[in-house]
């Protein structure tokens, strides 16, 4: 059993009990959840912005802790004040130290989309999702059937929700694709050895139909890397580790979004 599906298994544990103690009706019941969300694409298209989508993340199963001294309020708003095009927040607690008042604390206090970033296995979780006041979701292709996604997205757009598909290969960019989507990401991370390789964008990039926007994920740390993105045909980038690993994430952002504004 590798990591993934250590991650899934114990995710599936976590949802049987969140249900227990937390009903469909007191989702639907939550402040946000009437909120209309922001339209993923419009903030990706901006030219004001950068496209990156900034990743707030405390720790990861093949690198512990990243970074826990600071708050997801101080960091999200010094991104969104950066440019950043939306903000990814984890919410998975037992691998990445993520926790659902994150989400919360980060709607907040930003005005530009955020994305539930967990391991999407069931509608539950997308209720969760537009309770919390995300306005994406994530659906990993690898933990999924294309039934599952196909039902997993139909039941994100009934709520009014951005859907970003995440593939790591041909074979599940292919198996995967549905009507729901807006956005299609290419993880350059193996989710089950944790290796990167952004050479896997390029690869696929031409592949993804160009109904869809396309995201390059994992492994960009220079911008140099964003313009020949760019360049092949990519509309967003999320980058979290490289800004979460410093001291201080947003001024990394700050100072990362200037060094692309020159490239």
């Amino acid at each position: 059993m590798n990591i993934l599906d250590k991650i899934v298994l114990r995710k599936r544990e976590e949802i049987q009990l969140a249900k227990q103690k937390v009903s469909i009706q007191q989702l639907e019941a939550a402040l946000h959840f009437e909120r209309q969300p922001y339209r993923f694409k419009d903030f990706l298209r901006d030219d004001q912005r950068t496209g990156i989508i900034a990743e707030f993340k405390r720790r990861s199963p093949s690198k512990g802790i990243i970074n826990d001294r600071v708050t997801v309020e101080e960091v999200t708003t010094a991104y969104a004040a950066a440019g950043a095009s939306a903000i990814s927040v984890l919410t998975d607690v037992d691998f990445f130290g993520g926790d659902p008042s994150d989400l919360l604390k980060a709607r907040a206090v930003n005005q530009v989309p955020l994305l539930r970033k967990d391991f999407m296995v069931d509608e539950y979780q997308i209720l969760e999702a537009k309770a919390w006041g995300a306005d994406i979701i994530l659906l990993i292709a690898a933990i999924l059937t294309p039934k599952e996604i196909t039902a997993l997205a139909a039941t994100a757009k009934g709520l009014g929700l951005n859907v970003l598909l995440e593939v790591h290969n041909q074979e599940e960019l292919e198996r995967s694709i549905c009507a729901d989507l807006d956005a299609i990401g290419v993880n350059n991370r193996n989710l089950a050895d944790f290796t990167v390789n952004i050479q896997t964008s390029f690869d696929l990039v031409d592949r993804i139909p160009n109904d869809f926007m396309k995201i390059s994920e994992s492994a960009i740390s220079h911008t140099d890397t964003i313009k020949r993105l760019k360049t092949a045909g990519f509309n967003g980038f999320l980058i979290g580790e490289n800004f979460m690993k410093t001291e201080d994430p947003g001024d990394a952002m700050r100072q990362f979004a200037r060094d692309l504004i020159s490239v």
